[in-house]
């Protein structure tokens, strides 16, 4: 099967872009991340870089999948607390993670925070990660419906972040096959909070590739985030095909 990719990143209004993103291929294995670094603990950016050079350089040298899953965010983990211990100006930086790794008809996400993974067959959405967050727990506890996520007030208290030294065992992990035909979005909640789950089905339809999803999602997203307290926007699309 053969894997495409596009990556978008826009850095809103905010003066800095604190999102990253990073892929990486090693023979027939494929990895692809997006971090959003915690703007209100500071050096946000620097905790997102962090965890995606982690994330790369484990992915490049590991000799599985499995193993690779098993343990690379708590790996990304250390490599952010390690920071922090080495600057104190970056003693409170915070990150989310959202991981895709496919090798072969098999697919493997990971993620701690609220940046999402969304999946897609045939271009119908088939799941989506859940959100570690306050709104989240409120859906799942029948308090809101989820749709009310996006615009709920208290939509950035995260629950669980890498750079907290005690969330290692927090992360989330999923198991599935791939076939030709999916599509994924990996993305920061800059980028998901404007897109509505029809948009990415509906783009996803009419395009071609991944490329050409993605520069229709992310056109939607820039022109609904027009404003002077936008958010960092950050995804990465994935196709698969024969």
């Amino acid at each position: 099967m053969k894997i495409e990719h596009s990556i978008f990143t826009d850095q809103g209004s905010r003066s800095v872009n604190e999102d990253r993103a990073g892929f990486a291929v090693s023979g027939d294995r494929f990895c692809f991340i997006v971090c959003d670094g915690l703007g209100g603990h500071g050096m946000g950016d620097i905790a997102a870089q962090t965890a995606v050079d982690a994330v790369r350089q484990y992915f490049l040298c590991s000799s599985g999948l499995d193993a690779f899953a098993s343990d690379v965010l708590e790996r990304a983990q250390a490599a952010v607390l390690a920071a922090q211990t080495a600057d104190l100006r970056m003693k409170h930086m915070k990150t989310t993670a959202v991981l895709l790794c496919l090798e072969g008809n098999r697919g493997i996400s990971l993620h701690i925070g609220d940046s999402r993974l969304y999946r897609f067959r045939n271009g119908k959405l088939l799941s989506r990660t859940a959100d570690h967050s306050l709104p989240q727990i409120l859906y799942m506890t029948g308090e809101i419906r989820e749709e009310e996520i996006r615009f709920h007030p208290d939509r950035n208290r995260l629950l669980h972040a890498l750079g907290d030294d005690t969330e290692a065992q927090r992360i989330a992990k999923s198991e599935f096959e791939i076939c030709a035909g999916d599509a994924f979005l990996l993305c920061t909640d800059g980028f998901w909070e404007p897109v509505t789950e029809s948009d990415m089905e509906y783009t996803l339809q009419a395009a071609k590739g991944a490329k050409a999803w993605l520069s229709a999602l992310s056109a939607l997203a820039v022109q609904r985030t027009r404003t002077d307290r936008a958010d960092n926007l950050t995804a990465v699309a994935v196709t698969v095909k024969e």
